[in-house]
């Protein structure tokens, strides 16, 4: 079974072509710029060979058709045909309460993900173009959709509300509801399998970081309590996100600086966080290479970040009654040492003792960083959030038989 996986963002779309047989990537890429100038198709083959093909391409349906030709080209292709591709799972952002799991679409479910176009105003209306663009190309196609929010629909009742009237949950379900589901659920279960313990009799930490991030606390195998909210903007510092904010700065902000409403999605998504704090960047990369010429605003934001995410790791601790496995995941997660270095320092008192010369240099693997005594495991564990969509897409289409 070959299976084709879409995460539709506003501008870009990522894939990954799956034989599920094997588990192999035949192809992968991504289109961005998607009607805007200079838009382009990334392909990276199963050899390794990485092509670039620009173009003009004006909206989703011919970033998809465009990646389609590729892959059934005689020169650049994997596939003979289409028909070769048996199903698509899709990465949708925002499933609300209504879906606690991985789901063929029909024109139901399209509906319902349609009505939480409100909630992720960034990223439902762009998965939904995905879903629709496959369906008018490969008519008959049977997709699925797996949800970033539906690991989270274990979290009870105290965890997910917020402290506001209650009628305004019951109105408009303004709620905790988590992201990057579909990761923690991966690393979770992968981490137990390379440890050789069973899941259900875990208390896990898992640390997703990224320019995107957030920390899940995961009891015998469920999530019951995240970081990230309402939208992905609450719990850490991000890349340029502001991560937990008092409130009363916004509106002081607005009045001090005269700026108007609609100028707040862009102040708290994509002017703060790293890049705000060090005027530098949001790449961790560019703030370590100028922590080390002594920039002191770089310094900050690396220590601001560090002691978020330990700040978070106590919290969950005190949530879970102790921890048995703590995670890192994520672009920086698996490959910046010194962030898990910096997280990790002072952790002792919860059994978790770094090991900082299996951890320094450490790079996109799966490997145990604590010491051989200490009570808890420390585990880096690289994500593949596409390969849970593969396998829940085949899952799904497998039952339908």
């Amino acid at each position: 079974m070959k299976i084709m996986v879409l995460n539709c963002g506003s501008s870009s779309i990522k894939y990954k072509l799956f034989n599920m047989v094997s588990k192999e990537v035949l192809a992968k890429g991504i289109v961005e710029k998607i009607g805007l100038k200079g838009s382009f198709m990334k392909l990276e083959k199963q050899s390794g060979e990485k092509c670039r093909f620009e173009g003009e391409i004006l909206d989703h349906q011919v970033g998809i058709e465009y990646i389609l030709g590729v892959l059934t080209s005689k020169k650049h292709g994997c596939l003979k045909s289409l028909d070769e591709i048996e199903a698509v799972g899709h990465r949708v952002v925002q499933g609300g309460e209504k879906f606690k799991d991985s789901v063929f679409i029909d024109e139901t479910v399209f509906s319902e993900i349609e009505k939480y176009c409100e909630l992720a105003p960034l990223h439902n209306p762009a998965n939904l173009k995905g879903i629709f663009a496959m369906k008018t190309l490969i008519p008959g196609i049977r997709q699925v959709a797996v949800f970033d929010t539906s690991f989270h629909q274990t979290m009870p009742d105290y965890a997910y509300m917020y402290g506001i009237p209650y009628s305004l949950y019951t109105k408009y379900g303004i709620r905790r509801y988590g992201f990057h589901g579909t990761s923690h659920r991966f690393v979770a279960k992968k981490a137990c399998e390379f440890l050789g313990v069973d899941i259900a009799r875990q208390k896990i930490i898992s640390c997703h970081l990224g320019n995107g991030a957030s920390v899940t606390a995961i009891n015998e195998g469920k999530s019951v309590d995240t970081s990230m909210g309402f939208t992905p903007v609450e719990g850490l510092m991000m890349g340029t996100r502001t991560g937990d904010l008092d409130l009363g700065v916004l509106t002081y902000i607005l009045d001090k600086e005269d700026i108007p409403l609609s100028s707040v999605n862009t102040l708290i998504n994509k002017q703060s966080g790293i890049l705000g704090v060090t005027g530098i960047s949001s790449d961790m990369r560019e703030i370590e290479l100028e922590s080390e010429k002594g920039n002191q605003r770089a310094l900050l934001g690396l220590k601001m970040y560090d002691y978020r995410v330990r700040k978070y790791i106590g919290a969950y601790a005190a949530v879970l009654g102790g921890v048995d496995i703590l995670i890192f995941t994520g672009g920086i997660g698996e490959n910046a040492d010194t962030t898990r270095r910096g997280v990790s320092r002072g952790l002792e008192f919860l059994g978790l003792d770094l090991d900082d010369k299996i951890n320094t240099g450490l790079r996109e693997t799966t490997r145990i960083i604590s010491k051989k005594d200490s009570r808890g495991t420390i585990i880096v564990v690289t994500t593949d959030e596409e390969l849970v969509i593969a396998e829940d897409t085949q899952k799904i289409i497998q039952e339908m038989k």
